[in-house]
């Protein structure tokens, strides 16, 4: 990502993990207008976190490289330097995924 873009309080930037099975058991090809947009993301950047009543700040749960799952209508697509991202706020984040013998 060529632009350096920080969020600002409890966002994170994430994108989509694309999968790239075109075709179901039956073998019919399933074009991608068809297809619906994949739930799991990966956390490109996050923010410092929103600020609590006494000033100070809570940390995010999620930092970059952590895969998570999302609602399938959460956040705002954004485009930048021709790649689609997704913004939304770390309550909209579902869960962070943890698969055995994942590549990190």
């Amino acid at each position: 990502m060529a632009t350096n873009i920080t969020p600002l309080h409890d966002r994170v930037i994430i994108k989509r993990v694309e999968d790239n099975v075109n075709q179901i058991a039956g073998g019919l090809y399933i074009p991608d207008t068809a297809k619906e947009k994949p739930q799991e993301g990966e956390v490109i950047a996050a923010g410092a976190g929103k600020y609590k009543e006494d000033g100070s700040r809570q940390a995010l749960d999620v930092k970059a490289g952590d895969r998570v799952l999302f609602g399938k209508y959460s956040g705002s697509e954004i485009k930048l330097d021709g790649q689609e991202f997704i913004i939304m706020r770390e309550d909209e984040i579902l869960g962070i995924i943890s698969r055995a013998g994942a590549a990190a």
